[in-house]
C-alpha cells in the first residue's frame, strides 16, 4: 500500500483510485455526532497547505493524541510528500492520502477538522467550502485578503456551528496574556491612545524573467482566484509582497499585534469609525505592497490607535505626525497609554512606565482574561467541549479589518469613514469598491 501511494505521488495523481482503509480511526461524523465530538473520539484532520507554516502547525497536531491526520493537500508535490513522510514516520504506518485539489479532499475524506495555511487570496474560498461541510478549522492569519471575504468566513463559521481557531498564537503566550490582563484591569487607568508597531515593508526586486514552473507544481491552481500571470519564481513565502495575494507586512502581522491591541482594549468585536494615513509604495517591479505605512484609527469611544512600520514610527515618535508619546520602546508590538502610565508588549517581553506594575499577580486581579497556554491544544479542547476558542473568526476578522481599511485609506489618499456594525464605508463609493477584490473565473466564494 505504501509503495502504491508513493507511485501515485510520483505521477502527480494525488488521490488513490480506491480509498485507503485506516484501521482504528472512526471519524465522529461517521458516528452521527456531527459537530459535537465525544471526548474519547479521535478527530480526523486534513492538512490544506503543507508549506512553512503549515508544516509547523502540523507538528503540533501530530503530537496531540486526540488527532489523526489522514490527508494532505498542496499544489506543490514536494510539500505534500514531505508532509506525508513526516506523518508516516510519526504514526509508523502509511495511511495518508495526498491531493492537489482541496475539493477532491473534501469530497473523498471524512474529516472532523482541517488545518489551513495558504496564501491570503485563497483563504475565503477554501474556508467557506470547509465550513459548509461542518468541518472545524484551524486557519492561519490574516483571516482574509479583503474585508468582504473575512465577513463571509465569519458568516459561514457561525451558520455551520464550526469551531474556528486563528493562528494568532501570541494570545496563548504568557506575557501577552499578562499585559492584556494588567491593561484590562485598569492598572494604568483609562486608555485613550494605543500604538502598534509592525515590520518594515519588503524592498522591491524589479521584474524577474519568466521561468518554467517547477515540476510537480500546479501554478494555475496556486493562482486560483488571482489574475493569471506567468511564473516568475515567486512561489513560497515571497508572495506576501504582491497585492494580488497579500497586503505585505501590514496585513501579515495585523493578526498578531493589532489583535493584541484590540484584546487589551476589550474591543475585539468592534472597529474604528475613521481611518486616515499614508503609505509608500514601490514605483516599479512586481512587488507592490507598501514599504512604509502609517495610519491612525479613531473609535466611537474616543480611543485612537496608530499603526506604523518600525522605521516610520521611530522617525516620528517625538510627536511630529500623530501626537506620539515620548519615552516608549516600540519597535514591534503594542503600547497602551493610560491616564497613569503605559504598558508595552512584544515578542521580546513586557515593559511598563512603572515597573512595579509588572509584579502584580494575575490571580489577584478582578477581571479574568481568557487563558490558554497552548494555542493548538486550545483548538482541540474547544471542539471537544463545544466552547469558543481564544482566537475565533470574528475576532480575527476585526483585527485584520483595521489593516485592510488602513490599506484602503492609503491607496485612495482619503480619510475613510467606517460603520463597523454594518461593515460599510460611508459616503465613498470608490473606496467601497476596495472592500472586495475581484476573483478570476471560475472561482468564487461558495454560497453560504
Amino acid at each position: 500500500m505504501k509503495s502504491n501511494r508513493r507511485e501515485f505521488l510520483k505521477k502527480g495523481m494525488w488521490a488513490a483510485a480506491s480509498a485507503v482503509v485506516l484501521p482504528n480511526i472512526i471519524p465522529s461524523s461517521a458516528l452521527g455526532m456531527g459537530n459535537s465530538v465525544a471526548p474519547n473520539s479521535r478527530l480526523t484532520m486534513g492538512i490544506i497547505g503543507a508549506g512553512g507554516m503549515g508544516n509547523a502547525n502540523m507538528g503540533h497536531f501530530l503530537n496531540d493524541k486526540r488527532i489523526q491526520i489522514t490527508s494532505v493537500c498542496d499544489v506543490d508535490e514536494r510539500n505534500a510528500k514531505r508532509a506525508i513522510d513526516r506523518i508516516d514516520k510519526k504514526y509508523g504506518s502509511s495511511g495518508v492520502n495526498g491531493y492537489g485539489d482541496f475539493r477532491e479532499m473534501l469530497n473523498n475524506e471524512k474529516l472532523d477538522t482541517t488545518m489551513m495555511a495558504l496564501p491570503d487570496h485563497w483563504h475565503s474560498i477554501i474556508a467557506v467550502s470547509v465550513a459548509k461541510k461542518g468541518i472545524h478549522i484551524y486557519g492561519e492569519k490574516p483571516l482574509a485578503r479583503s474585508v468582504y471575504e473575512g465577513k463571509k468566513i465569519v458568516e459561514a463559521v457561525k451558520k455551520n456551528n464550526v469551531t474556528w481557531q486563528t493562528g494568532s498564537w501570541q494570545r496563548s503566550v504568557g506575557h501577552f496574556h499578562k499585559a492584556v490582563s494588567l491593561v484590562r484591569n485598569g492598572l494604568i487607568g483609562k486608555v485613550n491612545y494605543v500604538e502598534v508597531g509592525l515590520p518594515d515593508g519588503n524592498a522591491t526586486i524589479g521584474t524577474p524573467p519568466i521561468k518554467n514552473v517547477p515540476k510537480g507544481v500546479d501554478w494555475d491552481m496556486w493562482l486560483g482566484p488571482a489574475p493569471k500571470v506567468p511564473f516568475r519564481g515567486i512561489l513560497h513565502f515571497h508572495w506576501r509582497w504582491i497585492m494580488d495575494y497579500s497586503g505585505g507586512q501590514l496585513t501579515d502581522w495585523a493578526g498578531h499585534h493589532i489583535d493584541i491591541a484590540h484584546w487589551g482594549l476589550n474591543m475585539e468585536n468592534q472597529g474604528p469609525k475613521t481611518i486616515e494615513g499614508k503609505g509608500v509604495y514601490p514605483v516599479d517591479g512586481i512587488y507592490d505592497v507598501p514599504v512604509e505605512y502609517d495610519f491612525m484609527c479613531e473609535y466611537d469611544n474616543g480611543v485612537r490607535l496608530r499603526v506604523a512600520n518600525q522605521q516610520t514610527y521611530h522617525e516620528s515618535r517625538q510627536g511630529k505626525e500623530w501626537g506620539g508619546r515620548q519615552g516608549n520602546r516600540l519597535g514591534m508590538g503594542a503600547v497602551w497609554y493610560g491616564e497613569n502610565g503605559w504598558i508595552q508588549v512584544n515578542r521580546h517581553g513586557i515593559w511598563a512606565s512603572n515597573p512595579e506594575l509588572l509584579k502584580t499577580p494575575i490571580e489577584s486581579l478582578d477581571t479574568k482574561i481568557y487563558h490558554s497556554t497552548d494555542h493548538w491544544k486550545n483548538f482541540v479542547d474547544c471542539i471537544q467541549d463545544n466552547k469558543k476558542t481564544i482566537a475565533p473568526a470574528e475576532v480575527a476578522h476585526r483585527s485584520v479589518s483595521v489593516a485592510l481599511l488602513g490599506e484602503i485609506a492609503m491607496l485612495t489618499g482619503q480619510k475613510i469613514n467606517w460603520d463597523y456594525q454594518k461593515e460599510e464605508i460611508v459616503g465613498n463609493e470608490m473606496a467601497s469598491r476596495l472592500l472586495m477584490r475581484p476573483m478570476r473565473n471560475p472561482w468564487a466564494i461558495p454560497t453560504i
